[in-house]
C-alpha cells in the first residue's frame, strides 16, 4: 500500500532550507490589550486550563505546519495527483531550490579538498569564467555567469563522491570537457560546481579483436584516433577540433563524417554514469547488440549532462580508412551544388564526407590564412574518398560526371596525402575562418543548426542568406549536405543583438515548417528550449521533463538546459 506524503516525510531525512514566514505562527501573535490580564487580576482556574489547552493546540499545529512547510511535504501532498500522470507540465512542477550561500559553498569546498587534494579544487576567477562562457557560446550574463568552484576528479569514484556532496548540500553541477559546445549548454547561470574531466583522460583498454575501446570522458577524439591509427583502427565521429568523448556523447554530436558513418550514438556501446545522487550505473556490457531491458545508453547520449555524468564509455571502433583523398567542386549557385549532392546521395556512392560551403564561407577561407590553398569563391562541395586506388578512381569519375551535370565550375582533387590534408584543413578550420567576417573585435557570434530533408537544403540556405543581407548583418552558411544539416553563422554588435536573434528564430521556424529540426547536432542548451516545444509539442517536452525529474528530482544536473524547470519569458519571432 502506498504511503502518504506525511509518512514518507517522517521515514526519511529532509534538507531544511530557511525561508521567511508569510505570517507569524499563532503562538507568536500579540493579543489585543483589551484581552490581556491585568497584573492585579488572578485568572480563574478553568480559564487558565482552557488557555493552556488551546495554546497547546496552536503550538502543535504551528509546529506541524512549519515542519511540513520547510520540508516540502506540503508540495509532496499537492504533487500526489501529478504523480499519477505520465508527463510533468512546467506549470505544475515545483521549481528547484538550491543552497548557494557562501557558507555552504565553502563547506563543500572543504569536503572537495579532502576528497581531491588542494590541486583538485580551483577558485580562480578567469578559469571559472572560461568554463561557462566562450566567444562562440556566450553565457546570458557574460562573465557574471560562472561556476562557484571547479573540481578535477580522476575516477568514477571521485565523481560519485563529488555528486554526493552536492546532492546533500543542494548545489547544482555542470560537467565540462573540451568546452566546444554551443547553445549556452555550459553556462553556469546559478553558479554551479563545474566538474572538469581533464584529468580523466585515459584510454583504459582497446579490444582490437573485438573492435571496441573503453575510455574516460576527458579523452579527445583527435588524440584517440592518433593512438588507434597506430593499430590500423579508427573512431569515426568527427565534430569540431578540441571536442572530448564525454562532451561528444552528452551533446549527441556528429560532424563531417556523419553521412558515411552516422552520429556518435551509433558508436557508443555502453556507458558508466553517475546519477544525480551519486549512484553509479553501467548501461550495457560490451556486445555490439543487446535487448537487456531499457536502452539507457541512448537515453544518456544527447542528454547534455542533465540526467547523469558520463565517467566511462565503451566505444565501437572500425578499421582505419586507407588512401583518403579529398576533392573540392565549385558551382555557380547553391542550388546547383545541392543538386549535385542529391544526385550523389541518390546514386548511393559511399563517399566518406559530403560537405557544402557557400560562397561567403569560401571567401573567408581564402582571407583567413589558415589554409595554403586558394579556392573559387563560389558555393562548393568538399568530398572525401577512400579505398584502393581503383575504388577511389572510380568514385571520383562518377562524382565528377554528376558535378558536371550540375554546371560545376571547377573540380580540384588532392592527388596525394599532403594535398588532400590541405583541402580538408580548410573545411575543419572554417569556424575560425568565419571569424574574419567580424566588422569589430567586439562583435558576437550566433548560429543555427537546422537539419531538413536534403531536397529543401538549398531553399533554407538561400532564404537564410537573404535574411542576413536584408538585415545589414554579415554571415555565411555551410552544411553537412549529405544528411541535410546546415549552419548559419551570423555576426552582430551589441546594438544589433535583437536583429540577429530574430533571424535565428525565423530560420528555426522555417526549418520546422520544412518538416525539419532546429538542431541536427549542437543540442538544445539554453537557447533553443522554447523552439523545442514548437518542434515537438508541449506533451513531448513535458514527457522529457518527467524523465529529467525522475532521475534528478532536485534539478541539480546542468539545470534549465534542454527543458525548463522554472517559467521564463518565451522568445517569439
Amino acid at each position: 500500500m502506498a504511503r502518504s506524503a506525511l509518512s514518507r516525510l517522517l521515514l526519511r531525512p529532509r534538507i531544511v532550507q530557511a525561508r521567511p514566514f508569510w505570517h507569524p505562527p499563532p503562538y507568536q501573535q500579540k493579543r489585543p490589550l483589551s484581552q490581556t490580564t491585568k497584573p492585579s487580576e488572578t485568572p480563574k482556574k478553568n480559564s487558565e486550563g482552557v488557555d493552556h489547552f488551546l495554546g497547546g493546540i496552536f503550538i502543535g499545529a504551528g509546529t506541524v505546519l512549519t515542519v511540513l512547510y520547510y520540508s516540502d511535504a506540503i508540495s509532496l501532498v499537492s504533487a500526489e495527483v501529478n504523480n499519477s500522470t505520465s508527463t510533468s507540465p512546467l506549470r505544475s512542477s515545483p521549481p528547484p531550490r538550491y543552497n548557494l550561500s557562501e557558507q555552504n559553498i565553502q563547506a563543500a569546498k572543504g569536503e572537495f579538498v579532502a576528497l581531491l587534494g588542494d590541486d583538485g579544487v580551483d577558485e580562480n576567477l578567469g578559469a571559472r569564467i572560461s568554463r561557462s562562457s566562450t566567444d562562440w557560446s556566450p553565457a546570458p550574463r557574460g562573465d557574471l555567469d560562472r561556476p562557484c568552484l571547479i573540481v578535477y576528479p580522476r575516477s568514477t569514484e571521485d565523481v560519485s563522491n563529488i555528486v554526493k556532496v552536492c546532492h546533500r548540500r543542494r548545489i547544482p553541477i555542470i560537467g565540462f570537457g573540451g568546452g566546444t559546445s554551443l547553445e549556452g549548454t555550459l553556462a553556469a547561470i546559478h553558479g554551479e560546481v563545474c566538474v572538469d574531466f581533464r584529468r580523466m583522460n585515459k584510454v583504459l583498454v582497446v579490444h582490437d579483436k573485438d573492435l571496441d575501446a573503453v575510455v574516460q570522458p576527458g579523452v579527445g577524439y583527435v588524440e584517440l584516433n592518433e593512438m588507434l591509427g597506430e593499430m590500423g583502427l579508427f573512431f569515426p565521429p568527427d565534430p569540431g577540433p578540441g571536442a572530448q568523448i564525454g562532451g561528444m556523447i552528452s551533446q549527441g554530436c556528429s560532424g563531417t563524417s556523419a553521412y558515411r558513418y552516422g552520429t556518435v550514438k551509433d558508436w557508443v556501446i555502453g556507458l558508466t554514469v553517475v546519477l544525480a545522487d551519486g549512484t553509479v550505473i553501467k548501461t550495457r556490457r560490451r556486445p555490439k547488440k543487446s535487448s537487456a531491458g531499457y536502452d539507457l545508453t541512448r537515453l544518456f547520449v544527447g542528454s547534455e549532462g542533465t540526467l547523469g555524468l558520463v565517467t566511462e564509455a565503451t566505444l565501437k571502433i572500425t578499421n582505419k580508412p586507407e588512401n583518403v583523398r579529398v576533392a573540392v567542386a565549385a558551382f555557380p549557385t547553391t542550388q546547383n551544388a545541392v543538386e549535385a549532392a542529391v544526385k550523389i546521395v541518390q546514386k548511393g556512392l559511399p563517399v566518406g564526407a559530403l560537405e557544402l560551403l557557400d560562397g561567403i564561407s569560401m571567401k573567408t577561407i581564402n582571407n583567413s590564412g589558415y589554409c595554403e590553398k586558394n579556392f573559387a569563391e563560389a558555393p562548393s562541395l568538399f568530398l572525401k574518398f577512400c579505398g584502393s586506388d581503383a575504388v577511389v578512381r572510380e568514385q571520383v569519375q562518377q562524382v565528377r560526371a554528376l558535378a558536371k551535370g550540375s554546371k560545376c565550375l571547377s573540380f580540384q582533387f588532392g592527388k596525394d596525402d599532403a594535398e588532400s590534408e590541405a583541402f580538408w584543413h580548410a573545411r575543419k578550420t572554417m569556424l575560425w575562418s568565419l571569424m574574419t567576417l567580424k566588422r569589430n573585435p567586439e562583435d558576437k557570434f550566433v548560429g543555427t543548426d537546422n537539419a531538413v530533408p536534403i531536397s529543401r537544403l538549398a531553399d533554407i540556405i538561400d532564404i537564410t542568406n537573404r535574411k542576413i543581407q536584408e538585415s545589414g548583418l554579415v554571415g555565411a552558411c555551410c552544411g553537412h549536405v549529405g544528411d541535410g544539416n546546415v549552419h548559419a553563422a551570423i555576426f552582430y554588435s551589441e546594438a544589433e543583438k535583437d536583429k540577429a536573434e530574430r533571424i535565428v528564430l525565423e530560420v528555426e521556424r522555417l526549418g520546422i515548417e520544412m518538416d525539419g529540426t532546429i538542431t541536427g547536432e549542437h543540442g538544445i542548451g539554453l537557447e533553443k528550449r522554447d523552439r523545442l516545444v514548437d518542434e515537438l509539442g508541449e506533451d513531448t517536452v513535458d514527457t522529457m521533463r518527467r524523465i529529467k525529474l525522475a532521475l534528478d528530482p532536485l534539478g541539480l544536473l546542468n539545470p534549465e538546459k534542454v527543458v525548463r524547470l522554472t517559467p521564463g519569458a518565451k522568445t517569439t519571432p
